[in-house]
């Protein structure tokens, strides 16, 4: 039987609404009615009451969860763990996400995103390969010994990869890959990132042009927008490239967010968390590779200071991004709608008419208040 969930407002991935209730079927979402029709109706109605009820949000760059941080070693349990820390965290859609490590480590990840796939693992959107094929120059947390260009025999497995997994996304920097190559990804359907890069604005241009659609976590781990060498921050922040953020207080100053924000139409800026393995837990520490991580005061650093990840739910950051001004309609499509479109996932990231009902209900002041993921209530 049909269920009907109502709050204050529902966010439906566009606009906001108030009398309206949410139509869910088994795990679906069924449509929208007023909320009187659905008393009226005698379907079971569940009011939040105050509050916001929206889509599960969808995060495109989470390094780990849960104790676990994706590499090597993973298998498809590991996944189903990282998955399930986000979704009740708020993100029931996410990308794992490897950064640079050895040829081995990700054909193994790639395997298991496989399997996770084929099995349909809750929330498992596909994966995020953040290098190795990148700017040693602009390495930020990765390690720069495994930082390489990209090869013909990286290409054959990127492009098989992306026709297993529901979403491929994969960072690179122009000074690693040619456009040919980024052409080649992109006709594999690979979702090309550009990121961890000192490229100048002419040549992400030139690999926009090629077929990378997107830029990884703006303002960090790239040059910064000069008054004669804009860079990639320029580039992303000039064209039709679509643009991923952290919102936390320590990745980008507040001047630099409302930069990004006023300069960006809505659809062209999303949040990520880049999460870490602490992310659900209450872990002080952990290791990346052969180096300590530390967590202190909202920061994740190597111990020499590096930025290494962040410590923030998409929740808590459409929560920072509301601090400083911006409507929640856009904070919280930011976080759901146009990730998922980043990715072509038309299921999530919007309560329609067919989409999964994956929901997330949060307090006036956007702090997480409950998660359902496909129509059961799971936090």
């Amino acid at each position: 039987m049909a269920e009907a969930f109502t709050a204050e407002q529902v966010f439906d991935g566009t606009q906001m609404r108030r009398g309206t209730a949410v139509l869910v079927d088994g795990s679906a979402v069924a449509g929208m009615i007023p909320t009187a029709e659905a008393s009226a109706r005698g379907l079971a109605l569940t009011d939040l009451g105050p509050g916001i009820l929206a889509a599960g949000m969808v995060d495109l760059q989470v390094n780990g969860g849960g104790g676990v941080l994706l590499g090597a070693g993973v298998d498809v349990v590991m996944l189903a763990r990282i998955c399930d820390s986000h979704a009740r965290l708020g993100a029931t859609l996410i990308l794992p996400t490897l950064i640079t490590d050895r040829p081995d480590v990700t054909q193994q990840v790639i395997d298991a995103g496989i399997a996770a796939a084929r099995a349909g693992m809750p929330g498992f959107g596909g994966l995020h390969l953040e290098g190795p094929h990148l700017d040693p120059r602009r390495h930020g947390a990765h390690d720069p010994a495994l930082i390489r260009p990209m090869t013909e025999a990286d290409l054959s497995l990127l492009a098989r990869a992306a026709a297993d997994l529901p979403a491929l996304m994969v960072t690179l920097a122009p000074e690693a890959a040619t456009p040919a190559q980024i052409a080649q990804l992109a006709a594999a359907g690979v979702i090309v990132s550009l990121g961890h890069t000192g490229c100048s604005a002419a040549a992400a241009h030139a690999a926009h042009a090629a077929g990378a659609t997107s830029v990884t976590h703006l303002f960090n781990a790239m040059n910064p927008l000069a008054n004669r060498a804009p860079g990639l921050v320029g580039a992303a922040l000039t064209s039709g490239l679509r643009v991923g953020i952290i919102a936390d207080g320590v990745h980008v100053a507040d001047e630099c967010l409302r930069v990004a924000l006023a300069m960006k139409a809505p659809e062209g800026l999303f949040l990520v968390s880049d999460a870490m393995a602490v992310a659900g837990t209450d872990a002080d520490e952990f290791m990346l590779g052969a180096r300590r991580v530390l967590r202190r005061n909202g920061r994740l650093t190597l111990e020499d200071g590096t930025l290494a990840g962040a410590d923030i739910s998409l929740p808590q950051s459409a929560a920072f991004l509301a601090g400083l001004g911006v409507a929640p309609e856009r904070a919280l499509a930011m976080t759901s709608r146009i990730p998922a479109d980043v990715i072509g996932e038309r299921a999530h990231g919007r309560l329609t008419p067919g989409a999964r009902a994956d929901m997330v209900h949060l307090a006036p002041d956007l702090s997480l208040r409950g998660v359902w993921r496909g129509g059961v209530r799971i936090a």
